[in-house]
């Protein structure tokens, strides 16, 4: 059963129900969405007081509207500005954003808002969830990556010198607003990334969407209906799944397809500017296809129209598309080693049985992974 989709108070709007009982919020989709965002705050909390937790590129072109968007509604607002990238993800930026959050004397009845793309959401909502032991915070995603994946579902976190996502909450905003309109000043290597995220849902469980996508893919690109298609089928998919499996005790690690491999070779790299997360993502299900393939449980075909699509996207494919070249055998073990699907040291992956066929591989056999990854490293 999949969520459902309705049309927004505005024609041009589309609602996705993401179905949590008394903590049940909206995900609202749609062209424009930014100039609403005031009146949106004051209808579902109002009186509030917000803090407006962004990063320096959304801020340059973006924080503007926000602001003039809340003050037209008669929102304070106290905008909290992080660098751009992953580093902001750190202890670091966490306090950062926590005290500035405190000396804006944002209290529990107020909001955080989380404006920017899955760094500040991950980030900002980490902060929400911790405090005065919990703030409510809205997503307003800015990016492809965020407006189809990190903004629904609550996971918030920060990384550690381990590995990614690894300190962290769940904790479920009160709302979603996808305003598809921002993306357009997303630049094509981020937006393409971001793409590597929209491909997911039909590699792990929708292979009529998948193909879709194979002959769709530079509509989605191009704007218009296509994308916010799209935008919509994902939010709806993520939707159904946490609404069954909010905290990853099954159905849902089944997000992570690609993650597990795409995690450690982003945490590898230092979480820079060298891979992008959907770049990552992109290389870590081509690699759970072939690593599927390889113990026989797909045809070698389904692998390589995975990889053929998404190369024909603009993301990287093999472990070659790294610039500067490929992290170390070990470095890549020891990082999946410490990946959050382990249980009691064994290993996890989402492995597929075809295109829309994912599943949970427990007890994944540790010396197979290093034997699949050193030969294609000594390919490379």
């Amino acid at each position: 059963m999949t969520a459902p989709l309705r049309q927004g108070e505005r024609t041009d709007s589309t609602v996705v129900s993401v179905a949590l009982g008394e903590r049940a919020y909206d995900i609202v989709i749609g062209r424009g969405l930014l100039a609403s965002l005031g009146a949106r705050i004051k209808a579902l909390r109002p009186g509030a007081r917000v803090a407006l937790v962004s990063d320096e590129s959304v801020a340059r072109r973006h924080l503007a509207a926000a602001e003039t968007a809340l003050s037209s509604a008669g929102i304070a607002a106290s905008p909290i500005v992080v660098p751009d990238g992953e580093l902001s993800k750190s202890y670091a930026t966490f306090e950062t954003v926590c005290e500035a959050i405190i000396a804006a004397r944002i209290e529990r009845g107020d909001l955080v808002i989380a404006f920017g793309g899955g760094v500040v959401g991950d980030l900002a909502g980490f902060a929400a969830a911790s405090v005065r032991r919990g703030l409510d915070y809205v997503q307003v995603p800015t990016t492809l990556l965020a407006q189809v994946d990190s903004s629904v579902g609550g996971k918030t976190g920060i990384n550690s010198r381990h590995g990614k996502n690894l300190v962290g909450a769940f904790h479920q905003p009160v709302m979603v607003i996808a305003d598809t309109a921002l993306l357009d000043t997303l630049p094509q290597r981020q937006f393409r990334a971001g793409y590597a995220e929209v491909a997911k849902y039909g590699l792990l469980g929708d292979a009529a969407f998948f193909a879709w996508l194979e002959k769709s893919w530079r509509d989605v690109f191009a704007g218009g209906p296509a994308r916010e298609h799209a935008i919509a089928l994902c939010c709806r998919a993520k939707a159904s799944i946490v609404s069954r499996d909010e905290r990853e005790n099954g159905e849902r690690a089944l997000l992570n397809l690609g993650h597990t491999f795409g995690h450690a070779l982003e945490a590898a790299c230092g979480f820079s500017e060298r891979l992008l997360h959907g770049e990552a993502v992109a290389l870590g299900m081509v690699l759970a296809f072939e690593f599927s393939a390889r113990k026989g449980l797909i045809a070698t075909a389904d692998a390589e129209r995975a990889r053929t699509h998404l190369a024909a996207a603009g993301l990287p494919t093999y472990l070659a598309d790294i610039p500067g070249g490929a992290p170390g055998l070990d470095d890549v073990m020891d990082l999946i080693a410490q990946d959050k699907k382990v249980k009691r040291g064994k290993l996890t992956f989402i492995l597929v049985r075809g295109i829309g066929q994912a599943f949970v591989a427990n007890d994944v056999d540790a010396s197979q992974v290093r034997a699949f990854l050193a030969d294609k490293l000594a390919k490379q």
